[in-house]
């Protein structure tokens, strides 16, 4: 009797202590978040999207066991605005000064680090974050936009022009510095593919050969000085690439590649003419691979929803169960993906994800007065609208002054001089020359945005329409452009050393801007005109 007793005693005792113990067990922890992030590269040039020539095993990897994206786009092809929308789930026409290129990072607008830091979260990252401009202070410390940096570990370089920052290495410092009950929110910013490179490494280093690219541009003349260009871009994706699989490595050796999503993307298109900096097809559809074992369903889909950077900030707010008004962010003008990850379908999965709105204004300076070019456009099916505002100017930046929206290279370099040494335009004029205020692609026929519809008869309805519907959606955003106040845009202080390049340079100054070549300055441009 007495044993029966303090077996039931006993066994009692075993379920009330079940029933406290349940809670924290069914309680599940917010998952992690890997972003890696590719500076300079375009859509078409990971090895998931088909492409031979540039070996990306590890992006590969994470679109099979996740979603591979056909239409992710950045609103805005530059690096600075670009990352201004990831991080704050906002169009860049709302960021105010972060709309331009090296700007001062305005403190009204919380980042999702910032929020997810002060909410839980063990948050930090490696290379380049939010940049360049100039982030501004709280409390007298240096905004961390993009979390605390770990970039201490160093390795050797393999060409002139690729970084000496250990990515890996320093991912894995991150996590060992990271309490065991947090989960963890880690940007990835990889300077690679960005300029300058080392010319020829693709060949002499990575192995390859001029004939495995399958196609060149066609606003591009196709001759040996591009494809080597294009193969040292190549050699430095699949740098990146080699770092982002050391992550996913480290990760599942530690048993956490399950409950982390990780997200792999760029944040314009490559760093070569016509494409980075501008507001055409190959500018702003990027790259986009996100696999998250825990959550994703039926992994493996090709999704090809719409979707936009500004996604990504209220996909992980919603995630770790938080709002904006409870982490301090401004109102977000993106969508969770979480609607797309939870369902087994591929293809068009969400009809209301059914176009991008794309804009740009104040890039590099070089213009008088650091006037930008302000364009806006949307993309719906297989159409691109542009809106050029102020035609009159130079879309890349002043001939006098080294057209500065457009790193140097030797595929700049080649193109202008077919110009100024064989009398040749086309290039010249593709590449750099004016435009007219009104563009209309079509992007599935037309992927490089070669034949202009806008002006066409039979398309007049089309461009109307997808005008219309552009303004429209801007004047909801509150859009300072479609007001009529856009020049508050050219206004906002420009944060770099360059500041007032254009009248500085043409009144005899040395000014630096050491991401353009000496020899595509036109200082006689007007001259031979």
């Amino acid at each position: 009797m007495k044993q029966t007793i303090l077996v039931l005693v006993i066994s009692l005792i075993a379920i009330l202590s079940g029933c406290q113990e349940n809670p924290k067990k069914a309680k599940k922890r917010a998952p992690n978040i890997l972003f890696a992030i590719a500076d300079d590269a375009s859509w078409k040039h990971f090895g998931a999207y088909g492409c031979d020539w540039v070996n990306t095993p590890a992006f590969d990897r994470v679109a099979s066991n996740g979603i591979l994206f056909t239409r992710a786009y950045t609103p805005n092809a530059k690096c600075a605005p670009s990352r201004s929308c990831i991080l704050t789930g906002r169009n860049s026409w709302q960021l105010e000064e972060a709309c331009n290129h090296s700007p001062n990072f305005p403190a009204k607008f919380r980042t999702y680090p910032e929020a997810l830091s002060a909410n839980g979260y063990f948050v930090g990252s490696v290379g380049k974050g939010w940049a360049p401009g100039n982030p501004g202070e709280i409390d007298g410390k240096r905004r961390a936009l993009t979390g605390t940096n770990f970039s201490e570990l160093k390795t050797t370089s393999l060409t002139t022009g690729i970084s000496t920052n250990d990515y890996a290495a320093n991912f894995e410092a991150f996590l060992a510095a990271r309490p065991a009950d947090k989960p963890f929110c880690f940007w990835f910013g990889c300077y690679e593919p960005h300029r300058g490179y080392e010319f020829k490494s693709g060949i002499n280093k990575g192995s390859k050969k001029m004939d495995e690219i399958d196609e060149v541009p066609p606003f591009w003349p196709d001759v040996d000085t591009v494809r080597a260009d294009m193969l040292d871009y190549a050699f430095e994706i699949e740098y990146f690439d080699v770092h982002l699989n050391r992550m996913l490595q480290k990760l599942d050796e530690i048993g956490e590649l399950n409950n982390t999503i990780v997200i792999v993307t760029a944040d314009n298109g490559m760093p070569f003419p016509r494409i980075k900096g501008q507001e055409y097809e190959y500018s702003n559809h990027l790259p986009l691979a996100i696999s998250w074992p825990n959550g994703i369903k039926n992994p493996g889909r090709v999704v090809d929803d719409f979707v936009n950077f500004i996604d990504f900030a209220p996909t992980y707010l919603e995630l770790a169960g938080l709002t904006t008004e409870k982490v301090g962010m401004q109102p977000i003008a993106g969508k969770s993906l979480t609607d797309i990850f939870y369902t087994e379908k591929e293809g068009i999965i969400n009809p209301e994800r059914d176009f991008v709105l794309i804009g740009k204004e104040r890039h590099d300076v070089g213009r008088p007065n650091d006037e930008g070019y302000p364009i806006r456009g949307i993309i719906r099916d297989n159409y691109l609208y542009l809106r050029n505002f102020k035609p009159n100017r130079w879309p890349a930046g002043n001939p006098e002054t080294g057209y500065l929206n457009c790193d140097g290279s030797p595929t700049k370099t080649y193109i202008l001089d077919t110009r100024r040494k064989k009398g040749e335009a086309e290039y010249w004029q593709l590449n750099f020359g004016k435009r007219v205020s009104e563009e209309l692609y079509d992007i599935k026929e037309d992927p490089f945005c070669m034949n202009n519809l806008a002006a066409i008869e039979d398309y007049t309805e089309l461009r109307n329409t997808m005008s219309k519907e552009m303004t429209a959606k801007l004047q909801k955003q509150g859009d300072p452009r479609i007001f009529g106040n856009g020049d508050v845009f050219d206004n906002y202080e420009y944060s770099g050393v360059v500041k007032d390049y254009y009248n500085r340079y043409m009144q005899g100054e040395e000014v630096p801007a050491n991401w353009v070549n000496k020899s595509d300055y036109d200082a006689d441009f007007t001259i031979r005109e």
